[in-house]
């Protein structure tokens, strides 16, 4: 009798433990993790990676290289899938700058096994000096788009000073 309760304990055991599986919202959420300058020997920052934690419940955040048409056409908005906004602290006043190139990324398939519930860290490697401004400080805010346009949450940096 002692073995048999031992052995239904241990499955369980094994079943309440293998069967557990997060489940998020459809839509993508994210959170900001952190922004590391690129050192490029030159003593000017130009590049730093921006680091992103996101959950996504079912799992449809990336695009194809082929996703090139309809709502994801090349001058559609949803063209991109990751959106980067960036910010001078101009005057003491944070003021949003049109950029020539815009910041924005295309993220690729982050899971091919939709639907499902994932979670993980983005990196994107993005530029962080505007050259033709005299201003120092900067910060990015930035949201995702999956591929049913559910959009996430915005986050920001902190404030960045850039060594010109």
């Amino acid at each position: 009798m002692k073995s048999r309760l031992w052995i239904l304990c241990l499955l369980l055991t094994a079943l309440t433990s293998c069967g557990h599986r997060e489940v998020f919202p459809v839509e993508p959420r994210i959170e900001f993790v952190r922004l590391d300058k690129i050192d490029n020997g030159t003593g000017v920052d130009n590049q730093a990676d921006l680091v992103v934690y996101f959950e996504d419940g079912d799992g449809d955040i990336g695009l194809d290289e082929a996703d090139t048409i309809g709502v994801f056409a090349v001058d559609s908005p949803y063209y991109y899938n990751f959106f980067i906004n960036y910010y001078e602290k101009q005057n003491g006043v944070w003021t949003e700058v049109e950029l020539p190139t815009p910041l924005h990324a295309r993220l690729p398939y982050l899971s091919y096994n939709v639907p499902e519930s994932i979670k993980g860290e983005i990196t994107i490697t993005t530029f962080i000096n505007n050259y033709t401004s005299p201003y120092d400080t900067i910060m990015l805010s930035c949201y995702l788009v999956d591929r049913e346009l559910h959009v996430s949450n915005t986050v920001s940096t902190p404030e960045i000073i850039i060594q010109k």
